[in-house]
């Protein structure tokens, strides 16, 4: 390893020390405690562009991108003004406005099959309520989910494989009761074969099937090429709905998310991140017959005081607005991942894997190929940490674990792609 920059983190080790007292593990996100990397959580103070400086004023060239949605980058004037707008007029009413009709008609004009949609407050809350939805539409009660898929901590998404992929599903997380989860079934991603075997054993019984288009949260995992078409046919003949989780991928892959990026229509879609600009915000849509099941119009309950807050929704539409003028962001976004990718396959060979789709990268220090989570897990975890720790030590901030995403955002320069792939070539 050559080229170290010392960085100091004094005041983020006191910050952190100080945090532990009055939150759990100091942090209120358990990723951000570091503990995977072994190293002190940098305490954030301000970012702009693909920047982010800490609490010791070390600035870093930024690939978590707050998990996705600083697609622009941080702090994108437009959206800022547009915030700023928002919050001089009030900072929430609790009842309709304009905003959210202009927010649901962009998301139409990006995603025609979403016809009708519901805004909320979270990815978490929009695929607890689409879940609901399906339920509530076709009158089942069992969910098949894929075992490395994150969808947010609802109590029945919090599940994991039993003894084996064709169980029902035991809690992954204390507080999560065998009731909550007994209807969520774990299939095994890229395994259309996993998926027909729960629906055999549990014949009408089974209302939606969730998938992450490009699994995200075990690291990126693409899927083979007949997997999602797999999903879609396998759910059309047996009448359970296919919901796409786009809460990474959305907006993220291409204008019209996985869904045109596959060409494939799922039945409902969950979105966040890049839809809020930054902002809390999330959203569920699909068909309009089966949207017309939500409460007001149909029987399946829910609501939100802050679904639509008035600055989420102008951070949303101003983020949107600025998606449209850039028609060549997607191509630009691909390029600069791909040369991070190059340089990432360069350095390591056939000792690590990279697997990207579009601005998504990840490296696992495993031999491929990594296209399921048992793969996955072949990661060697130690020399991650090494590769975490050379990387921010250098000015270079990563997801603080082996199983996330990278984001490349439109806001990185060639000459932050340059000290990235000059950084990797250190190591």
């Amino acid at each position: 390893m050559s080229g170290e920059r010392i960085m100091n983190e004094e005041k983020s080790r006191s910050l952190f020390e100080a945090s532990k007292h009055l939150m759990p593990g100091g942090v209120n996100s358990p990723v951000r405690a570091y503990r995977n990397v072994g190293r002190i959580p940098r305490f954030i103070q301000k970012a702009s562009g693909s920047h982010i400086t800490d609490a010791d004023g070390n600035t870093y060239i930024d690939y978590v991108c707050s998990w996705g949605p600083a697609i622009l980058g941080h702090s994108h004037p437009k959206v800022v003004e547009a915030v700023v707008k928002a919050a001089s007029c009030g900072l929430s009413f609790g009842a309709p406005t304009e905003a959210e009709l202009k927010l649901a008609r962009l998301v139409n004009r990006f995603m025609p099959n979403v016809e009708s949609l519901r805004l909320v407050s979270s990815g978490t809350e929009a695929v607890m309520s689409a879940i609901r939805l399906a339920r509530g539409y076709t009158g089942r009660d069992k969910i098949i989910k894929f075992r490395g898929c994150y969808h947010g901590h609802s109590d029945a998404m919090l599940v994991k494989a039993g003894s084996g992929a064709l169980t029902g599903s035991a809690p992954d997380s204390a507080g999560v009761t065998s009731g909550a989860s007994r209807d969520t079934l774990v299939a095994e991603y890229n395994s259309i074969e996993s998926v027909k075997a729960l629906f055999e054993a549990n014949p009408h019984q089974v209302a939606a099937v969730i998938v992450e288009p490009i699994a995200a949260n075990m690291g990126v995992v693409i899927p083979k090429d007949e997997f999602l078409d797999g999903l879609r046919q396998i759910t059309s003949e047996c009448g359970a709905l296919l919901i796409f989780d786009e809460v990474i991928t959305g907006f993220r892959l291409s204008f019209g998310g996985a869904a045109e990026y596959f060409g494939i229509g799922p039945d409902l879609v969950t979105l966040g991140k890049i839809i809020g600009g930054g902002m809390p915000m999330g959203a569920y849509g699909g068909r309009r017959e089966i949207m017309e099941m939500v409460a007001p119009s149909g029987k399946v309950y829910q609501a939100g005081t802050l679904s639509g807050n008035p600055m989420a929704t102008a951070a949303g539409i101003a983020t949107l607005e600025e998606i449209l003028v850039h028609r060549e962001m997607y191509s630009l976004l691909d390029a600069k991942g791909a040369k991070i990718e190059k340089a990432l396959k360069a350095k390591f060979g056939d000792g690590a894997t990279v697997n990207r789709a579009g601005s998504l990268l990840s490296v696992f220090f495993a031999k491929g190929p990594v296209d399921s989570y048992d793969s996955v897990m072949r990661s060697d975890l130690e020399k991650f940490r090494a590769f975490f720790s050379h990387m921010l030590d250098r000015g270079i901030y990563l997801p603080p674990s082996q199983y996330e995403a990278w984001f490349v955002s439109l806001a990185h320069d060639d000459e932050d792609i340059r000290r990235t792939c000059q950084a990797i070539n250190d190591f």
